[in-house]
């Protein structure tokens, strides 16, 4: 009985040590992915912030060139006028 005990003893030891092992593996796996989350997240940021700028300097090209037609469309109708 004791060869018995000793051998349960043993085999519940290294399935023990084999989950512990699985369990190391799992959280090392989720630090992982919480750091390359952080970095998604950063780098996320950053690429909106520079297509807001983008969109920013486009909008103000768009607005630039409007009031330019505006100023050579209104040069243009007062030289037919005359």
């Amino acid at each position: 009985m004791s060869e018995l005990g000793i051998f349960f003893g043993s085999l519940i030891s290294v399935l023990l040590s084999v989950v512990a092992f699985f369990i190391r593996q799992l959280h090392t796996d989720f630090r992982k992915v919480e750091r390359d989350l952080v970095e998604v997240k950063t780098t996320t940021s950053l690429i909106k912030s520079e297509f807001k700028n983008g969109h920013d300097l486009l909008n103000q090209k768009v607005n630039y060139l409007e009031k330019r037609i505006e100023i050579l469309e209104h040069q243009h109708f007062k030289q037919h006028e005359h």
